[in-house]
């Protein structure tokens, strides 16, 4: 789990850096507005280090710590080194990936920040869901775990429908489009992973 580490010590040392910086901060985080006037492309990644508070920041790094160390140690069995440079490629490429839909959207609009890796965390742990079908999900107040591909539809149709809505201040769009380029880049990466999928779903039952 090296590199699960790695990410959450550099996440969590620029995150708090950020809390007592604003300059640091409003430089780091994401702003399409800023990315397409002032060509500061720099924020379609840096946005995924620094976060909007201590809850925030904890809540994202247990949660990726919770299923990268899955992905981590598929990745390395399964492909050795190479393997590395793909989780490494789930991660940065999940930050990445979650931003474009907002990007499209907000580009004019000066006002729309967004920070948190949270379409990142959404990337691996979607990539969890396919490699380890047999995972479960325990959430409050629910009484008893949740199969993690059930947990994944339920997220999905969730984010979706909040994302639309625009209700509140959560990125739930990055949520969505994070998890679907989890999903897409474990397919292309992993032969069978989908056969092997249902298979394991259904020897479930």
């Amino acid at each position: 789990m090296i590199l699960t580490y790695i990410i959450i010590l550099i996440t969590i040392i620029v995150s708090i850096g950020a809390f007592n910086n604003p300059e640091l901060f409003n430089r780091l985080k994401f702003n399409a507005y800023q990315i397409k006037h002032s060509n500061e492309k720099w924020r379609f990644l840096s946005y995924g280090l620094v976060h909007s508070g201590w809850i925030h920041l904890l809540i994202n790094m247990y949660v990726f710590y919770s299923f990268g160390g899955v992905v981590e140690q598929y990745f390395s069995f399964n492909f050795g080194t190479i393997g590395m440079l793909y989780y490494v490629l789930l991660y940065v490429g999940g930050i990445l990936f979650s931003t474009l839909f907002d990007f499209g959207k907000h580009k004019d609009d000066i006002y729309y920040n967004a920070v948190g890796a949270s379409g990142a965390v959404s990337a691996v742990v979607f990539s969890s869901i396919l490699v380890y079908p047999a995972g479960s999900i325990f959430l409050f107040p629910i009484p008893f775990p949740l199969p993690s591909w059930v947990f994944g539809i339920a997220y999905l149709i969730y984010s979706a429908y909040m994302g639309k809505k625009g209700v509140d201040n959560i990125g739930h769009f990055a949520h969505f489009w994070g998890a679907i380029f989890g999903l897409v880049l474990t397919i292309i990466l992993v032969p069978g992973v989908i056969p092997n999928f249902f298979s394991s779903i259904l020897n479930l039952q």
